[in-house]
């Protein structure tokens, strides 16, 4: 039976549906990245000249890439025992999930299936997307008469 992996994935978390047959198993990765810049001195919108900020700015994007690097890799080493992958989410996050994949030579980038744009979503809802996707057949919904 092969090993099939969902993947619906943003910024803040990923979540990770593996099918074993009609059950799927729920790995929920939280992510430590940062959305916003704080500023110490953030309601004194006087305090700051453009060389400040622009520093500050640049910290605070070369924290973030790391923080997101280290967040694509965790998600990428979940799946490396896949053969099929499906990966869908919001944001740009799953196209830079894909290029941290296909960097991981253990990782047969045609593994990954489908990537495509998804809304924001509940467990259940990423569960049935995932089921459907590989298992369509199993969860066709019957026309009502």
């Amino acid at each position: 039976m092969k090993k099939q992996i969902g993947i619906w994935i943003d910024i803040s978390k990923a979540v990770i549906v593996t099918l074993d047959g009609p059950k799927a198993k729920v790995t929920e990765i939280e992510s430590d990245v940062e959305n916003r810049i704080y500023h110490t001195n953030e309601g004194n919108k006087g305090t700051f000249s453009g060389v400040h900020h622009s520093s500050s700015e640049r910290k605070f994007e070369e924290r973030r890439k790391t923080e997101l690097n280290h967040f694509l890799k965790d998600v990428a080493s979940q799946v490396k025992s896949a053969d099929e992958i499906y990966i869908f989410g919001p944001s740009e996050t799953k196209l830079k999930l894909v290029d941290k994949i296909m960097e991981d030579k253990t990782i047969l980038t045609n593994k990954i299936k489908l990537v495509e744009k998804s809304g924001g979503m509940t467990q259940n809802q990423i569960i049935s997307k995932v089921k459907h996707f590989f298992q369509p057949s199993l969860y066709q919904m019957n026309p009502t008469r």
